[in-house]
């Protein structure tokens, strides 16, 4: 993974990039699952929403740096 990101002569830390992906899509995903009715299941939101925003982090994060687990 490169350690900047250059977007015309603005160097952008990677991870600020990855994290701002991963906020987009968790919205987007809260949104779903709020439609559906999902979060009668779980038992603290918040909590989940944060683990929810982790893993989406992290799975980004390790496709970019292409690992294989």
């Amino acid at each position: 993974m490169r350690p900047d990101i250059d977007i015309y002569g603005i160097f952008i830390p990677t991870l600020g990039v990855i994290a701002l992906v991963a906020y987009l899509l968790n919205a987007i995903l809260r949104r779903v699952l709020a439609s559906v009715d999902f979060y009668r299941l779980v038992w603290h939101r918040p909590l989940f929403d944060t683990a929810m925003y982790f893993c989406l982090l992290g799975a980004i994060a390790l496709s970019l740096n292409k690992v294989s687990l």
